[in-house]
């Protein structure tokens, strides 16, 4: 349910919610920002999408982050609990992700047609987050009958295969017990194989619904011209030492991407696993997201 009005939120400091899962913070207003990138590279408005169970204070890091090279724009986090996005369809999590269309485009002539995408840096993490991110483009495609119009998308560790194979059943079974073991007194083993039966009976489930995964309905998403613009750059951040995405499953999408019309860009790290490439090698995560951006704008048609 979206919130009457604003309110700051205790559990997220700096930010005001917007719904259960949407917090805002505005940008630093100019006459108060020490460094500025120059205009042309300015971004106007982030949106992080966290990933799966993802806790403030660790997504805090990010937001931060990016406020040491954008100041000036404004912040939208998503969290991503990996329940939602497991359990709810496609229509309740298009509904959930609504409220972000009005943050990034204030409403003007209500048909979009000036949105142009300028300034709007796309910011996603794991899978989870790629759910809430399709749920976002479909709700922009509903609104307004065209694709969401953003300048850059970031991909941090995703997407990954979907396929409820016996070993992705185990990646998949990881990520879920590494987002929730605190809630459970037992070994973590234990969690990880009761997330593997989840996964199982679920796929089950949705078979016998004739239902699409939301991981797949995701990635398919983040296919398809008709929902994310093919006027938004990318740039994969991924590693070989993930062990719940596999970066072979990563380059394969990309290649599929590039034939499709998108201009993607790739960074692929050593030594760091899951969503962990930015505390491990922060000065190459930060700078290849900032020269990422800087091309984005120089090739820009609005630029």
């Amino acid at each position: 349910m979206v919130a009457d009005s604003k309110a700051a939120t205790p559990y997220f400091p700096g930010f005001t919610a917007v719904s259960d899962q949407i917090c805002v913070r505005n940008g630093i207003p100019a006459s108060t920002e020490a460094i500025f990138v120059p205009n042309k590279a300015q971004v106007k408005t982030l949106v992080i999408f966290a990933w799966g169970d993802a806790q403030p204070k660790h997504v805090t890091k990010y937001a931060d982050g990016f406020r040491a090279l954008y100041p000036a724009a404004k912040q939208i986090v998503v969290l991503s609990p990996i329940y939602k996005a497991l359990w709810r369809t496609m229509g309740q999590r298009i509904e959930a992700m609504k409220p972000i269309l009005d943050e990034v485009f204030p409403p003007t002539t209500g048909k979009g047609d000036d949105h142009d995408g300028s300034g709007i840096l796309v910011h996603v993490m794991s899978n989870t987050g790629g759910i809430a991110y399709a749920a976002t483009l479909h709700a922009y495609r509903n609104k307004y009958g065209r694709p969401f119009p953003h300048q850059l998308l970031v991909l941090d560790s995703t997407p990954g295969s979907t396929d409820l194979t016996f070993a992705n059943m185990k990646r998949f079974a990881l990520a879920m017990a590494l987002g929730t073991a605190k809630w459970f007194p037992w070994p973590f083993f234990v969690t990880r194989g009761l997330w593997a039966i989840f996964l199982y009976v679920l796929n089950l489930i949705e078979k016998l619904l004739g239902r699409t995964s939301a991981g797949a309905e995701s990635v398919r998403a983040v296919e398809t011209p008709e929902l994310a613009s093919l006027e938004a750059r990318r740039l994969y951040l991924y590693g070989k030492e993930d062990q719940i995405i596999l970066w072979s499953d990563i380059e394969s999408h990309v290649a599929k991407v590039r034939e499709r019309g998108w201009k993607a860009d790739c960074r692929l790290f050593e030594g760091s696993g899951h969503v962990d490439h930015m505390r491990k090698s922060p000065a190459v995560y930060w700078k290849a997201i900032h020269n990422a951006w800087e091309e984005a704008s120089r090739t820009s048609p609005t630029s």
